[in-house]
């Protein structure tokens, strides 16, 4: 192999193998280095989000939440179901089937893009005085060869964070990627942490028969969302799914003991409280991964919260070299990794031409947010209680979808969109949802707000009958009180 690149890209999640293919596509060299293995101990690309993460959850939760309209919504529709069961073991394997499809997918994409995959962990060299590009030796298993790139993109990713008070130990205590893997489902499940992956694992095995009780550490349930946004879901989560939420608890203590797992926690009035369960799933966030990369050697700067520090434009600290996704500031989501990819191989190419001023960059305020929940939760752009604090005046029209005719008749009728606008300029400033299939929804926010487009844009705009978009449509209606179904 000839050890010389354009760009070499360390890590191959959805930032980082976006990144490749289009640093590839622009005529540049490029190596991509990742050191994850899958079950069966084979390298696997796509890392957290594809093999562990985004992808299997969303599996089990569409598996789940058929099992869950089986027994409790088809009767209405005159569809009986008789001695309804799971079998938890095919569906597992029936996740890990579309992991496999799509971590072998990005192998042929880099055949095709001619990228070169390399497996192992790689860690950057310091640079010599009047040195060219970087050196990054690559570690596999024990065995350790060398590329040189005059670029260099860390994809590194995230891990869980470890909490002292629950280690896990991947049999009673487990990670996301051990709640993944279950292979049946637990009587009694604890989830420490409720926020978006707490929210999706607690999901689709409460679905799935287990009483799930989550305990979170912050006070309100989920304060980056909109606060009415919250507030419904909680709501529907609580009442209709069946989750039990406890906000504002201290975890003391977890012991493992014959019945499974033992709880000690300190709940918000301040009283101590325990819990037995079978299973404790740890999700109390993610932390960047920098571990093995070399940053303290090669002069990297890292932030006070273990991020590596980049500029608008994902520029790390040291020449040609650029950092994205969730080893860096902003919200840990995979859209936001693989856009990042783009800017930054964009900017790579741009720079060589002498035309950096056509290239790309990525707003982080028109990030859409996604909680795959049911009803989902998805938002982009600031809260009502954002503006409130900023002192900024504005207008809300907002829309049930319990007036909408497709909810209805899908029978999926709680939340609703909220259109938040400028009292002035009409122009949209966030858009919130909670409600049926409003993950596919949020992208039409995210398009109108990238156009600048003001409410009544959306109002103006012709949507089809019967769908769910038209409460978004309904709702920029709202902002001037001229909202047509309600």
């Amino acid at each position: 192999m000839d050890n010389l690149f354009d760009v070499a890209i360390i890590g191959a999640g959805p930032g980082g193998y976006v990144a490749a293919i289009r640093c590839a596509q622009l005529g540049l060299k490029t190596v991509c280095i990742d050191d994850w293995k899958n079950e069966q101990g084979k390298p696997s690309l796509g890392g957290t989000c594809l093999n562990v993460g985004c992808i299997p959850s969303k599996a089990l939760l569409e598996s789940s939440e058929n099992f869950e309209r089986a027994g409790h919504k088809f009767a209405e529709h005159g569809i009986k179901v008789e001695g309804l069961s799971i079998d938890v073991p095919a569906m597992i394997a029936r996740k890990d089937k579309i992991v496999k499809a799509f971590t072998g997918g990005i192998g042929m994409l880099f055949k095709k893009n001619k990228v070169t995959a390399l497996h192992g962990r790689g860690s950057l060299q310091k640079r010599g005085e009047g040195e060219d590009g970087w050196e990054i030796r690559v570690n596999a298993d024990g065995a350790e060869q060398s590329v040189h790139a005059r670029h260099v993109i860390i994809a590194t990713g995230s891990t869980p964070r470890v909490l002292k008070a629950a280690p896990v130990d991947g049999s009673n205590v487990l990670d996301n990627a051990g709640a993944l893997a279950l292979q049946q489902t637990p009587g009694k499940l604890a989830i420490i942490g409720a926020g978006v992956i707490g929210l999706e694992l607690g999901s689709v095995w409460r679905k799935l028969g287990a009483e799930v009780t989550l305990l979170e550490a912050q006070a309100d349930f989920l304060p980056a969302a909109d606060e009415q946004v919250a507030k419904e879901a909680y709501k529907a989560l609580t009442r209709e799914t069946g989750l039990v939420i406890h906000t504002g608890v201290e975890i003391g203590s977890t012991q493992v003991n014959a019945e499974g797992v033992s709880i000690g926690y300190v709940d918000r009035d301040k009283n101590a409280q325990s819990l037995q369960v079978d299973k404790l799933i740890v999700a109390v966030g993610r932390v960047p991964n920098t571990t093995g990369l070399g940053a303290e050697a090669a002069g990297l700067k890292l932030d006070e919260r273990g991020y590596i520090s980049v500029d608008e434009f994902c520029q790390t600290s040291l020449p040609d070299v650029y950092a994205i996704g969730d080893v860096v500031r902003g919200p840990m989501l995979a859209h936001k990794a693989s856009e990042e990819g783009v800017a930054v191989a964009e900017r790579i190419a741009a720079a060589r031409q002498g035309a950096l001023d056509s290239a790309a960059h990525v707003d982080l305020g028109m990030m859409p947010w996604v909680i795959y929940t049911a009803p989902e939760i998805a938002w982009v752009g600031k809260t009502e209680q954002a503006l409130k604090a900023e002192g900024v005046a504005y207008k809300a029209g907002q829309f049930p979808f319990m007036a909408n005719g497709r909810a209805r008749a899908l029978g999926e009728t709680t939340g609703f969109v909220k259109i938040l606008a400028d009292a002035e300029s009409d122009r949209i400033l966030g858009v919130h949802m909670v409600g049926p299939y409003v993950s596919e929804m949020i992208a039409e926010a995210v398009v109108a707000m990238e156009f600048s487009a003001s409410s009544e844009d959306l109002a103006r705009i012709v949507h089809a009958h019967p769908s769910l978009s038209e409460s978004l449509h309904e709702a920029a209606l709202g902002v001037d009180k001229r909202a047509i179904h309600i």
